[in-house]
């Protein structure tokens, strides 16, 4: 178990002994139910290697729907609105991380299955934004995830501050409130893009319908991911067919991408960028040359063990 950082003990100003793990579950319970029921505006700020941006959010919940408004601060004007955590529209190119999935977006988590994969302790408290908050870490295992630091609320169980830290402590990502308010509701208006705001086309799943798709599956996966979502759509430039598949582990996400390769090839490549990293692998098969791209928040060696097990399931036909 690592150490309680230097920062939450200068909040909180006394030392707490970890609690049995019942609370923490009651309190990751708390916070999902606070997103998908509690409405708030306010604003944070995002740290990712090194690099900050500060961020107005507006989220509200009403009649059963969440919708939520996010509009960075930091240079050009970017933009995100999403209704039910799905994207509407986007300005810009809003920092990795929060385009899809922010910290305040809506999202199930289920204790019970985090317990597995995860050490769940409440391990002090802490004062942020100026609200008292009570400290959640969820510590991994194994080596194939990050641990997680949780500020929650004391009164609304919303995530004040997340860290995400690596195997040593180290911190790769922060999100932390420099103001909330749970009280005022956001207005229409408050929750209204702005004209750069550029609508999201949904492009409809047809993975299904494609008889020719080749099927995907991974040979190695680490304990506790699984696949969620896998899709099949063509290149607009190559027009070859792309599967991308999404595994989960209920907390932590990563992503596969397969297509054929073309013209010269492509060299092997791994890159990382704070939490995220993108690893590419070449790939043989009875069908020729392809290249795999494992991309999400997990260590990179994992991520490249994942490239290197894809296999496919059967063998597509050519039209």
């Amino acid at each position: 178990m690592r150490a309680i950082p230097l920062l939450t003990l200068l909040l909180s100003g006394w030392f707490v002994v970890p609690a049995h793990a019942d609370q923490a579950q009651d309190w990751l319970t708390r916070l999902g139910q606070a997103e998908q029921q509690q409405s708030f505006q306010g604003t944070f700020v995002y740290e990712r290697n090194g690099s900050f941006s500060t961020h107005n959010i507006w989220h509200r919940v009403q009649d059963g729907q969440v919708r939520e408004r996010l509009v960075q601060l930091d240079g050009s004007a970017q933009e995100v609105v999403r209704v039910d955590g799905k994207t509407q529209c986007v300005s810009g190119n809003l920092m990795a991380g929060l385009g899809d999935t922010s910290s305040s977006a809506a999202r199930a988590l289920d204790p019970q299955k985090l317990k597995n994969w995860y050490d769940l302790a409440v391990i002090g408290k802490s004062r942020v934004a100026g609200r008292p908050a009570v400290i959640v870490s969820l510590t991994p295992r194994d080596q194939h995830r990050y641990g997680f630091e949780l500020h929650l609320d004391q009164q609304t169980g919303l995530p004040l501050k997340s860290l995400l830290l690596d195997d040593k402590g180290r911190l790769l990502e922060r999100f932390q409130f420099t103001r909330l308010d749970p009280v005022a509701v956001p207005t229409d208006s408050d929750l209204q893009p702005g004209a750069d705001c550029k609508a999201v086309k949904l492009v409809s799943d047809k993975a299904s319908a494609v008889k020719d798709a080749r099927v995907w599956h991974s040979d190695w996966l680490p304990p506790g991911f699984e696949l969620t979502s896998s899709t099949v759509r063509k290149d607009p430039e190559t027009k070859a067919q792309v599967s991308s598949l999404m595994y989960d582990d209920g907390l932590a996400r990563f992503s596969v991408f397969l297509e054929p390769l073309s013209g010269s090839g492509a060299a092997d490549t791994r890159t990382q960028l704070g939490p995220t990293v993108a690893v590419s692998r070449r790939l043989s098969t009875p069908q020729g040359e392809m290249v795999v791209t494992v991309v999400g928040e997990i260590p990179i060696g994992t991520a490249e063990r994942i490239a290197l097990s894809m296999r496919t399931d059967a063998t597509a036909t050519q039209q």
